[in-house]
C-alpha cells in the first residue's frame, strides 16, 4: 500500500441571487409591452383624428340600439314632426357651414354660444360636413323619422362630395319623372317638394344639373341636349314653387349624355337631374 494521501476534491456550488423564478417575468413584461403598445396607439388616434372619427371609434366598441327619441303620430310630414321643428337638428356644433333657418331666440346653443361669435378655423369645415350629413339621412330617412316614402325612395339617392349634397333623383323602368321632354311628372312634383322642404333648413347655394341617356344611332334626332338642360330647368322652377328663394340657384345645367350614371349609355339610369347644396366658399 502507498503511504501517500488521497487526494483532496474541492466541489464549487454557484448560487444565482434570487432563486429560480421560472420564467415568470417574461409574461410579465409581454403584458407590460403589449399595454404599452395600446397606449401608445391611443395617442395617436387622439392626435390624428377629429371628433366625428373619434365618435365614430368609440360608437364601434361600444355597440348600443338605437333608440328614437321622437314617438309617430305627429301631425308633420309623413305622420312625424315637422322637419322645421328646433329638435330636427342638432343645436351645437353647426359649424358656419350651412346657416339653420331658426328663431332670434333660439340662435343660441345649449351651451350659450353665439354662432356668429364663435372661431371659424379648421373645425368650420367638419362642422359643415356634419350639417350635410344631417340634411342627407333627413332625405334617406336614416334619422329616426323617415323623410321619404317607400315609393319615393326608389327614385333618391344622395352622396357628399367636395362640391357638396348631392340629392340625384332619377328614372325607374315604372316611374319616369317627366313626361315626354320635360314636362314634370307627380312623382317628381312630390320629391321636389321634399327635397325642398329640407334644403329651407339651409342658406347654401343650389346648383341643378341634368342628365340624359344616349339615344341610339339610328333615331332621326338627338334632343339630349335640349332635354337634359329644359328638365334641370322645370326642376329649379319646381325648387322655387316649393319655397326656394331664387336667389341661391347658383346654376342650371344641361350635360346631355356625357356623364352617364352607369356603363350602359343607353340605360334609363342615365335618365336623372341632380340637386346639389353647395359648399359655402371660405
Amino acid at each position: 500500500m502507498s503511504d501517500q494521501p488521497a487526494p483532496i476534491i474541492v466541489k464549487k456550488k454557484k448560487i444565482i441571487a434570487g432563486g429560480h423564478h421560472g420564467g415568470a417575468w417574461k409574461v410579465a413584461y409581454a403584458d407590460f409591452v403589449t399595454a404599452m403598445m395600446a397606449f401608445f396607439l391611443l395617442m395617436w388616434l387622439l392626435g390624428a383624428t377629429n371628433e366625428k372619427q373619434r365618435k365614430g371609434i368609440a360608437d364601434y366598441f361600444n355597440p348600443s340600439i338605437p333608440v328614437n327619441k321622437v314617438s309617430g303620430g305627429g301631425d308633420g310630414a309623413f305622420g312625424g314632426d315637422s322637419v322645421f321643428s328646433e329638435n330636427s337638428l342638432a343645436k351645437n356644433g353647426t359649424g358656419v357651414g350651412v346657416t339653420l333657418q331658426t328663431a332670434p331666440n333660439s340662435s343660441k346653443g345649449d351651451n350659450g354660444v353665439d354662432p356668429d361669435k364663435t372661431d371659424h378655423g379648421a373645425s368650420s369645415s367638419d362642422g359643415e360636413k356634419d350639417e350635410l350629413a344631417e340634411l342627407a339621412d333627413k332625405l334617406a330617412g336614416r334619422a329616426g323619422e323617415s323623410m321619404v316614402s317607400d315609393l319615393l325612395r326608389r327614385h333618391v339617392v344622395t352622396r357628399l362630395t367636395d362640391e357638396g349634397l348631392i340629392v340625384e333623383v332619377f328614372d325607374i323602368p315604372d316611374a319616369p319623372l317627366f313626361e315626354g321632354g320635360s314636362t314634370p311628372n307627380p312623382v317628381l312634383k312630390e320629391v321636389a317638394g321634399i327635397i325642398a322642404e329640407v334644403f329651407r333648413l339651409a342658406s347654401n347655394e343650389i346648383a341643378v344639373q341634368g342628365h340624359m341617356s344616349s339615344v341610339p344611332h339610328a333615331a332621326r334626332e338627338n334632343p339630349v341636349w335640349e332635354h337634359s338642360a329644359s328638365r334641370a330647368d322645370s326642376v329649379r322652377e319646381l325648387l322655387v314653387q316649393d319655397g326656394i328663394s331664387e336667389d341661391r340657384m347658383q346654376r342650371v345645367t344641361g350635360f346631355a349624355d356625357k356623364k352617364p350614371a352607369v356603363q350602359d349609355r343607353l340605360a334609363i339610369r342615365n335618365n336623372r337631374v341632380e340637386i346639389i347644396l353647395l359648399r359655402n366658399k371660405l
